[in-house]
């Protein structure tokens, strides 16, 4: 049986061997070096786009071009050749280089390449190395990906969007995430991440929309909005009143646990965005569920009472991409409870969808017994034949609860914060993938850690004004910061009697 544990697990934040934290200053490098390039270049343009705009502007991208672009810069003009010098004096390189090279140069400005070629002088030689493997990793096609995917964007809009996808976390962990999924390929894992950051912020809508407006601003729709709002709204609060998923208590591994009740849906219930909303609000919800180290969860998926009515693959599906794609990293263990004989058939389905690091997380149980494999007996609810008296109950939103809101000047303020600890989180996190060994190694590690901690506790300020509360705010388990609580000792400050090896 396993046993309650408080280590780290390997390749997570606080447990990294030195190859593995190499690869980590590496892939902040990579991710830096993608800031200068698009510092003075203005807006990324996709290809695509570019065919398709009808404006006469003159090129400001990096990655693209708008139509009637100023003359792309010639093969061996001054500005490249002297660039490519600066990553490669090697002539054999340079030609290798060059085809990758020049796919991102032609469609830029002469002033653009000329600007790159100015920052280019001022990197040390580990970032020009860093570059120079960049560019030797790439093909074609996926610098027309990482065209489609940072299409848009800007040098200050992507570091935006890497800040803000931390959160509350130490920013290690969220790269780390990207790392360990994609097996420490950095230029994988590069790609991972940004696709997982459009997705965020320009298809799902995550801090914008979903967690924004929230239950409360979901109440809200389902009274005063318009037709399609209210039927969007009713149908996302319709899931979490009735407690289709919820989080509550921890496993063994002090993970939060999430149960996923499927006896309670049914495909017709309610329209597909809506699942898909409430999916991303309950995985996201759940990031603050994390008390670290910890930085995975524990999903049980109860099939007690299931029939194929019940069935739905297209929420399987969205669940799926979510965790694999955008979440990656973030299951420990899914226990598929209590299933029936009409499962199988769709299990077969189902695991053929998934990545082979999740579905090697997957473990069947049957009854208490099984379940007390990884959960403690008395942080086992009585709905699943645990002992713990626990029922799901919704509490509605509460007026006023999030008036904060409605002061964007303080949101700004620490926005803008943010952005300065970030700056000052670069600037650390460069000193210190130049010289990550010996005392000066560890002191500015240290210095690094510290401003990471500042990131941190800025987020926590910043909450009440980004983040509609959640039902978890309401009861008193999410709070602000400070420890997650899910059990009546816990305010106690005591360990649960029991809690351990069984």
């Amino acid at each position: 049986m396993a046993s309650v544990t408080n280590e780290i697990e390997p390749g997570h934040l606080g447990n990294l061997s030195p190859e593995q934290e190499a690869l980590l200053r590496e892939l902040w490098q990579t991710v830096f070096m993608l800031y200068n390039m698009f510092e003075n270049a203005g807006t990324i343009v996709s290809d695509a786009a570019a065919m398709k705009s009808e404006s006469p502007k003159q090129s400001t991208g990096w990655f693209g071009r708008k139509s009637a672009p100023a003359p792309p810069a010639p093969k061996h003009s001054p500005d490249v050749m002297e660039a490519l010098n600066m990553i490669t004096k090697d002539e054999y390189e340079q030609e290798h280089l060059s085809k990758q090279f020049q796919q991102l140069l032609a469609m830029q400005s002469p002033e653009s390449v000329k600007k790159f070629k100015e920052g280019l002088a001022t990197q040390p030689p580990e970032a020009i190395q860093q570059l120079r493997d960049v560019l030797a990793a790439q093909t074609p096609e996926s610098i027309r990906e990482f065209q489609k995917i940072l299409h848009g964007q800007s040098a200050q809009s992507i570091r935006a969007m890497v800040i803000g996808a931390v959160k509350h976390e130490h920013p290690d962990t969220l790269i780390l995430r990207f790392l360990r999924a994609r097996k420490w390929d950095i230029n994988k894992s590069l790609m991972m991440m940004f696709k997982a950051l459009n997705w965020r912020y320009s298809s799902a809508h995550v801090d914008d929309d979903v967690m924004f407006h929230g239950e409360a601003g979901a109440a809200e729709d389902e009274k005063n909005g318009d037709k399609a709002a209210k039927t969007l709204a009713h149908d996302f609060l319709k899931q979490i009143r009735m407690g289709k998923s919820y989080f509550h208590g921890t496993d063994r591994q002090q993970r939060p646990i999430c149960v996923v009740r499927a006896r309670l849906h049914r495909a017709s219930d309610q329209c597909v965005e809506s699942i898909e909303r409430y999916t991303t609000y309950l995985i996201e919800t759940g990031r603050f569920a994390l008390n670290p180290p910890v930085e995975t969860a524990c999903l049980v998926f109860d099939l007690t009472g299931f029939t194929l009515a019940n069935m739905d693959y297209v929420p399987v599906k969205y669940m799926i991409m979510c965790f694999e794609a955008n979440y990656p990293e973030s299951l420990g263990v899914v226990l598929i409870h209590n299933a029936p004989w009409v499962f199988k058939a769709c299990w077969k389905i189902i695991h053929g969808w998934l990545d082979p690091v999740i579905a090697s997380k997957v473990h069947f149980t049957n009854g208490r017994k099984d379940l007390e494999e990884f959960i403690d007996p008395d942080q086992i609810i009585k709905e699943l034949g645990g002992d713990e008296d626990w029922e799901y109950k919704y509490d509605e939103p509460v007026p006023g609860e999030n008036a904060a809101m409605a002061d964007t000047e303080s949101k700004d303020r620490l926005n803008n914060e943010r952005l300065d600890i970030a700056a000052r989180f670069e600037e650390a996190t460069r000193a210190w993938a130049l010289n990550p060994e010996g005392p000066k190694g560890e002191e500015l590690r240290a210095k690094r850690d510290a401003i990471a901690q500042e990131v941190q506790n800025n987020y926590w300020k910043l909450d009440k004004y980004v983040r509609a509360k959640s039902l978890y705010d309401r009861q008193g388990n999410i709070r602000g910061g400070a420890e997650v609580r899910w059990y009546d000792y816990q305010s106690n400050g005591t360990t649960k009697p029991g809690n351990g090896s069984a």
